[in-house]
């Protein structure tokens, strides 16, 4: 199975990191975001939609993290994405929420914004409103996030075994990171944090991102 895919991707880290961290053996082909190799002809026959990651298996393409992560989960039989119907569906659930909720918010309407020149508005003034917009309702998801989805007894977010769900939230919560989000006002987060951060091939997963954002250290950003 072939993964396209870029390390600086945050979707792409979902599935780097559930497959690292779950022994799914991948063969990874970088497109290179950062030269528009994702927008070119070529690559539009394997992904119309022009983005990473694309999960390749013989004949068989499939797009977007959390089906790819879904998939792979069936296939390789693994215990982080549970078969009892109600288990799974809880999975699924925190699945949309972060997907629907918090990662717009947050992601595109704080995050990339700032870290993504082609993310930026148009003008200085739908840019701030963006970026107030955004910041003011990613404070209410962690809020959620914190006191009643995490909250103070569980290790993960469904519970004390890691699901599919750590791997997609987790990376939507890191990619704050670029920026200098902090998080120290949300402990059941930052503890939940730091239960994925202990993952073995964390570091190695996440040494690309990491680099990107040091070099974005010193600039000034909207933070939440």
């Amino acid at each position: 199975m072939k993964l396209y895919y870029h390390p600086a991707s945050t979707t792409s880290r979902v599935v780097q990191q559930f497959a690292a961290d779950q022994g799914v053996d991948l063969d990874y082909q970088v497109v290179d975001l950062f030269t528009g190799e994702h927008l070119k002809p070529e690559y539009a026959k394997i992904n119309p939609n022009l983005m990473v990651p694309v999960l390749e298996d013989g004949d068989f393409r499939l797009t977007e993290c959390s089906a790819i992560v879904k998939y792979l989960a069936d296939k390789t039989g693994s215990p982080a994405y549970p078969k009892d119907l109600k288990a799974r569906a809880r999975v699924n659930e925190m699945m949309d929420w972060f997907n629907s909720n918090i990662y717009k918010d947050f992601g595109y309407g704080v995050i990339y914004p700032q870290a993504f020149p082609h993310h930026k508005r148009p003008s200085d003034s739908v840019q701030a409103g963006t970026l107030d917009w955004g910041k003011q309702k990613t404070q209410s998801w962690l809020k959620i996030l914190d006191q009643s989805l995490i909250g103070p007894n569980k290790q993960y977010l469904c519970g004390d075994r890691i699901t599919l769900a750590d791997y997609l939230g987790a990376e939507i919560i890191a990619a704050g990171g670029l920026i200098g989000c902090s998080y120290a006002a949300y402990p059941n987060i930052e503890r939940w944090m730091r239960n994925m951060k202990a993952l073995k091939s964390w570091p190695r997963v996440h040494e690309t991102a990491d680099g990107f954002a040091a070099s974005l250290k010193g600039q000034s950003f909207v933070t939440v």
